[in-house]
């Protein structure tokens, strides 16, 4: 299949039709797509568009994402392929015992508070991309998300729902209030919400090309907010962080190659599931049959099996080449029973709350961006000076040394285990899609969905993403969303998946936004897609 084959009128059954330019942005916010075309208007490239898109999505969806968020990328600067790991550390004073003497012996750190606060590395990104590939001035890449949030915007619905349901929970987390709940509750939808702190930070990190947030006065005042509510997060643990350009995993599937950023994140469990789906021809079977669910399901859950037990920042005791390798994948295949379900444990390698977006231009250049503060509003302190809204990833450590995540315990400088992943899919080399599906551990369940309907079933993009998903929970336990075929339910049903089917919008079934090149981006440009499960926008030029 080329890329060709995607074309407008195909019958795929999408809701939504796809979007062609040669310039483009996708995000879940349209402020966001907006921010990011106004950078390629004015002369800049795909990663100055990204950038200024991520910055005003932390405006507009603070629900995700804020200024206190990690993030990783994966880009195409027109030749070759780059991965970028901008997520934090724990503090200096981050050990078990810190946590066993403040909380007694629990399997994680808190999930919510100063004692859940990994540095944040969001901006990070932007400036090493910035510094690496951006074009325009890099306080000129803020100024759109410091105008939002000094104006205001007004609050869309899958926003405003998940405001509204994290509030009760956060309301007592310090300076949640008095920046999220400026009338003593959320807002309502359609209402005017301005952040002027937030701006003030965004100019900040403009005119000091970010040292203002790792050195300089945003960076004390945050680790002052955070010591004054009992955490330990230090002006030398800001000043020490450092993003990381890594280099991506690959692995091929149906002729094309997905790439992932290597652990301490899951993007793995993608390609792990589909090294086990190459094993089975899924395009003889229907794209929405029982046969071809299942088998997707059963690769899924023996992918997150060996991440959970294997996948960790530093000293992992397999490699990534092990757990990719064609033959232990061959043999996990061979587990899969395809008349029941079943409940699997990680195998032996050895022997063998987020934002997403992506931009695009017209010279070649391809961003795949994600940004996150973790569960909704992540830790919900906020810093109240600059509204920096801090992510709650420690939360991903284990705490207990003797525990079954102990790949994963908590330690001085240590990344988290992280779910947030970006992806970008590549064909003999030349670039072709890059992608993401926000959403916890749906991510990887995603980004196998919606490829197995482009990939197997050529599927257009949009279609693939307004198609009902699944979410694997944990044992035997699967959500479906209430647009699936009744048949289908009641045939996994049958093969033993203990099925709930969840018919609520809100739920997270995870969103994507996708764009795909036609050919020569000058000429025959990009085909877009962005998830109806959000308030997002696909546009381009």
């Amino acid at each position: 299949m080329t890329t060709s084959s995607f074309l407008p009128g195909n019958p795929y059954g999408s809701r939504r039709v796809p979007v062609f330019a040669r310039n483009a942005v996708s995000t879940s916010h349209p402020l966001g797509a907006q921010a990011g075309l106004r950078m390629l208007w004015n002369g800049g490239n795909a990663v100055d568009a990204a950038i200024a898109a991520a910055a005003a999505m932390a405006i507009v969806e603070p629900v995700s994402n804020g200024l206190g968020s990690d993030a990783f990328c994966i880009l195409w600067d027109g030749k070759e392929l780059h991965g970028l790991n901008a997520s934090g550390r724990a503090p200096a004073g981050w050990t078990p015992d810190y946590f066993d003497k403040r909380y007694g012996r629990q399997a994680q750190p808190p999930r919510r508070g100063v004692d859940s606060i990994t540095v944040p590395g969001a901006v990070s990104a932007w400036v090493a991309l910035h510094e690496r590939f951006g074009k325009l001035p890099f306080a000129t890449l803020m100024e759109p998300a410091a105008d939002i949030a000094e104006r205001g915007y007004l609050v869309p619905p899958v926003v405003q729902q998940k405001w509204a349901a994290g509030a009760p929970e956060l309301a007592s987390q310090p300076g949640f209030r008095e920046s999220f709940l400026p009338w003593g509750r959320p807002p309502e939808v359609g209402e005017l919400f301005r952040f002027p702190a937030a701006a003030r930070a965004l100019r900040a990190i403009g005119a000091s090309k970010g040292k203002a947030f790792y050195e300089g006065e945003i960076a004390a005042a945050m680790t002052s907010f955070v010591q004054q509510h009992g955490g330990c997060l230090s002006l030398a643990d800001m000043a020490q962080h450092k993003a990381e350009w890594v280099t991506p995993l690959a692995k091929d599937y149906r002729g094309y190659t997905l790439h992932e950023i290597p652990p301490g994140g899951q993007g793995i469990a993608a390609q792990i599931a589909l090294g086990i789906l190459s094993n089975f021809d899924l395009a003889s079977l229907g794209v929405d049959s029982v046969a071809s669910q299942h088998l997707q399901i059963e690769a899924m859950k023996l992918a997150f099996a060996d991440v959970q037990r294997y996948v960790a920042d530093a000293g992992m005791e397999v490699t990534t080449e092990q757990m990719l390798d064609d033959a232990y994948l061959a043999s996990r295949a061979r587990l899969i029973d395809p008349t029941r379900a079943q409940d699997f444990k990680a195998g032996n390698p050895v022997r063998g709350g987020t934002i997403y977006l992506s931009a695009a231009d017209e010279r070649g250049m391809m961003v795949s961006f994600i940004q996150s503060n973790y569960a909704g509003f992540g830790s919900g302190v906020v810093e109240p000076t600059f509204g920096i809204s801090l992510q709650n990833r420690g939360f991903g450590f284990s705490a207990d040394p003797d525990g079954p995540n102990r790949a994963n315990l908590v330690g001085p400088g240590k990344r988290p285990f992280h779910t947030i992943i970006p992806a970008f899919l590549t064909q003999n080399g030349q670039p072709v899609m890059s992608f993401g599906v926000m959403g916890g551990n749906m991510q990887p369940q995603g980004h196998v969905q919606t490829l197995v309907r482009m990939l197997d079933y050529r599927q257009s993009p949009q279609a693939a993403c307004d198609a009902p998903r699944w979410r694997f929970s944990e044992g035997l336990a699967i959500n479906v969303e209430g647009g699936m075929d009744p048949a289908a339910v009641m045939g996994l049903q049958a093969l033993g998946h203990q099925v709930e089917v969840i018919d609520d919008p809100y739920q997270d079934f995870g969103a994507g936004q996708f764009i795909w090149r036609m050919g020569d981006p000058a000429v025959e440009g990009y085909q877009m897609a962005s998830d109806p499960r959000r308030d997002g926008l696909a546009a381009g030029f």
